[in-house]
């Protein structure tokens, strides 16, 4: 511990040296290209130095290299300082091909490799150190390896300490206990295309934030982070991870949800109708959970495509075009534009290169008889014979041929039907209509992509998918779910097969975590239990060794609900829990809850599911809102058989309440408690009953 206080203050005084010395070499601004990059360099070292002014490095790890070469040790952190005098690396960035050892290295005396820029590199650990810095000041090591003695018990010890700590309102980045699993998705091949499987705590989404860092750091001359996008399920989980790739030291990746980003392309004046409205009926105990989306699969896909193929075949009306008498254009000579010289453009950009020519073809043929036509008179004759000529071409908007479409499929819904007038379109539209405008106006280039990221995958279509595999030209995705948490079943896939069908085998990864890193043991084989066999062939979550509260079922009145609520909160704030979730079933709910407890005193914020930030502390949120997020706490309220039926959704939205909980877990009920809940074993949880 001395030691390594006494090299923290070396290394900080060292970094300090070099920002100083960076900081009095004045900017370049000429145009001479070396110099340009030079200074390009030097804020780059200023920018990570900034970056890990508070926390240097996280890591020791003691490396022997094959064929006698001294042990040295490997400083890790979240980026690389290089003294620019010495061009000694003090700490490496944790991205860096010999910091993969790190990660890798689980405490065998065995050889390891890493791969340089100048081929494998193999040698022996000697020495594997987890080291904990909080502004600038060392908190805590732990060594996990030390060759020769047998130290294999204290492998997790670091990793448990840092799963203790509270939560506060955002996502945070986990570089200090990537774990080998994790890592092999995070440094896995840009041209290969993900798709994980991952139960709740599983870190599905830092792991993928991660990889763009990664993505970032070692194809640097390939990819750009304004060519990056990520997809969330909704505009807080936007602001809830906006902090992790800052901390890594990214920025300039796009984020957006499906619904904005596709709102945002389409041309025409598209509007989405209230999605909360529909989520609400849908998370109704009494509504039919069977439904699917039959707008969603690819066989949609295929019906609209081959109609879109017939449609472009008969586009060209095969008119010719009269400007004047005896000065015409054939149907033969139009069509050879249209369906030749232009065939690579899209078809309505091919629409406009032809009207574009039939005008300057007027204009050019004008000026030989300008000296017969001084009024113009045959000008305005033929402007106004090519504005009729145009109407006998097609028209149709987006949304108008599609709702054409759909009418001959059947799945158009009946407020639909007023051609032209209303135009509000469901969410499982967007994508057909997005798909129609890619194939009439084309792909711009700042719309194409390097890598995209799909969050909660699970509640995605395949046509979706589909739609962006045409934005991204790569195939370089990263895709992460969890099948046991699709409580969105009617837009969403119940199989990965679903996905993996699109993309070719030989590219495509699929990767299963099953390490829940999020909740305590008790916490996990609750919600297993819960899940029981509607878990299919779905592989549990296994939780990593911290115990925990014992989860707790407590029967309590109607009219004793908030008087209970309200002396549990401050119980557990008195134990500085900072993050509670009090989650109930429905919208309504909801709303008693909110106002209950602030008449009672209590500071709470209310989740909705149109709000864009997530601020921390109490917060009163429905149960379907829940799903990405984690707290300290988490209260499930009336959890009733008539709210939670015995069937494999409710199984679903009860696992994914469960599974927000860091450290304590609390479900109450009435009178008659959920059927999913009386077959979870009674040593998983304390029954209580509050009569205070």
């Amino acid at each position: 511990m001395l030691y390594e206080s006494e090299k923290l203050k070396s290394i900080l005084a060292k970094m300090e040296n070099i920002r100083d010395a960076l900081l009095k070499i004045p900017r370049y601004y000429g145009k001479d290209l070396v110099e340009q990059l030079l200074d390009d360099q030097r804020q780059q070292q200023l920018k990570n130095i900034q970056l890990a002014h508070f926390e240097p490095y996280f890591g020791r790890l003691d490396f022997e290299e094959q064929g006698g070469k001294p042990i040295t040790p490997f400083y890790i952190g979240k980026a690389g300082i290089q003294d620019e005098d010495t061009n000694e690396l003090i700490v490496i960035d944790w991205r860096a091909p010999v910091s993969s050892m790190f990660y890798s290295f689980t405490g065998s005396d065995d050889s390891i490799s890493y791969q340089s820029p100048d081929g494998e590199v193999t040698g022996k650990i000697h020495l594997k150190r987890n080291i904990a810095i909080r502004n600038q000041v060392l908190q805590r090591v732990v060594d996990s390896y030390v060759r020769g003695n047998e130290n294999m018990g204290v492998t997790d010890e670091f990793l448990l300490y840092r799963l203790s700590d509270s939560k506060d309102s955002r996502l945070r980045d986990i570089v200090s206990t990537i774990q080998q699993e994790q890592d092999l998705i995070i440094r896995a091949d840009y041209n290969q295309a993900l798709l994980i499987q991952g139960v709740p705590g599983s870190g599905k989404t830092t792991v993928a934030l991660h990889r763009l860092a990664y993505l970032l750091y070692q194809y640097q001359n390939k990819i750009n982070p304004e060519k990056i996008i990520i997809f969330a399920p909704n505009r807080m989980f936007l602001d809830y991870i906006s902090d992790v790739l800052p901390e890594l030291g990214v920025g300039d990746i796009q984020q957006t949800t499906f619904e904005d980003w596709a709102l945002s392309l389409l041309k025409e004046n598209v509007q989405l109708k209230d999605r909360k409205q529909q989520l609400v009926k849908w998370f109704d105990p009494k509504s039919d959970h069977t439904v699917s989306n039959p707008k969603g699969n690819i066989t949609f896909l295929e019906a609209i495509e081959a109609a879109l193929r017939t449609y472009e075949t008969n586009f060209f009306p095969h008119k010719g075009f009269t400007a004047w008498e005896n000065k015409h254009l054939t149907a033969k000579e139009i069509a050879h534009w249209f369906h030749q010289e232009y065939k690579h453009y899209p078809l309505m950009k091919r629409k406009e290169r032809v009207m574009a020519r039939i005008k300057r073809w007027i204009e050019t043929e004008h000026k030989d008889i300008r000296s017969r036509d001084p009024k113009g008179l045959l000008k305005k004759q033929a402007n106004k014979q090519f504005t009729a000529y145009k109407k006998t071409w097609p028209n149709d908007s987006e949304l108008d041929w599609y709702r054409s479409f759909t009418q001959t499929t059947d799945l158009l819904e009946k407020e639909q039907q007023l051609k032209g007038k209303n135009r509000e379109v469901s969410y499982e539209d967007l994508a057909p209509l997005v798909y129609i405008h890619d194939r009439w106006y084309g792909i711009e280039g700042s719309e194409k992509y390097d890598h995209v990221v799909i969050d909660e995958a699970q509640d995605f279509s395949p046509f979706q998918v589909a739609v962006l595999q045409k934005h991204c030209p790569s195939r370089s995705f990263t895709i992460l779910g969890d099948i046991l948490q699709n409580i969105y079943s009617f837009q969403g896939i119940g199989h990965w097969d679903d996905f993996s069908v699109l993309f070719e085998e030989q590219k495509l990864r699929f990767h299963q975590l099953e390490q829940s890193y999020r909740s305590t043991m008790e916490i996990i084989h609750f919600a297993n239990g819960v899940l029981g066999s509607y878990a299919d062939e779905v592989k549990p979550a296994v939780p990593v060794f911290r115990s925990g509260e014992p989860v707790q079922l407590v029967r309590v009145g109607k009219e004793r609900k908030i008087e209970w609520i309200k002396e549990k909160i401050e119980q557990l704030q008195a134990d500085d829990i900072s993050t509670i979730a009090v989650v109930t079933r429905d919208e309504d709910s909801c709303t008693y809850l909110y106002e209950s407890l602030r008449i009672a005193g209590i500071k709470v914020n209310r989740i909705e599911y149109d709000q864009k930030e997530y601020v921390g502390g109490i917060s009163i949120v429905p149960i379907y809102l829940t799903k990405g997020m984690e707290f300290d706490a988490v209260f499930l309220l009336d959890v009733e058989e008539q709210n939670y039926l015995d069937d494999q959704h409710h199984a679903k939205l009860l696992y994914v309440g469960c599974t927000r909980s860091l450290h304590q877990l609390f479900l109450t009920y009435e009178a008659e408690l959920s059927s999913l809940v009386k077959r979870v074993q009674p040593t998983l949880y304390e029954a209580k009953t509050y009569t205070r």
